[in-house]
């Protein structure tokens, strides 16, 4: 059963990439006034700018990702009643 959410979930992680850069962009113009976040290679841009857009980025796409793959397992074992990942009712039954 838990076979059936691998396509379910790939679809949820695409669709949370693209929530979670939509949601960085929107983020970054509110907090910096910048339309663009700075690049790696921009020459005029300083290392505290660039280091600080990665983070505050790679935060965004954490907490998003973590908000999809919770909503999509915990909505899954609601659909089917099993769990997709590590424990849970199916991997608890069968274990015993």
């Amino acid at each position: 059963m838990t076979s059936l959410y691998r396509p379910f979930g790939i679809l949820a992680s695409v669709l949370g990439g693209i929530l979670a850069s939509a949601l960085f962009s929107k983020l970054w113009t509110a907090v910096t006034g910048q339309d663009e976040k700075p690049k790696p290679t921009d020459y005029d841009r300083g290392w505290g700018e660039i280091l600080t857009a990665a983070a505050l980025q790679g935060a965004v796409y954490g907490g998003v990702k973590a908000l999809v793959d919770r909503a999509g397992a915990t909505g899954f074992a609601h659909a089917t009643g099993a769990w997709p990942g590590e424990g849970g009712p199916s991997t608890q039954e069968t274990t015993t």
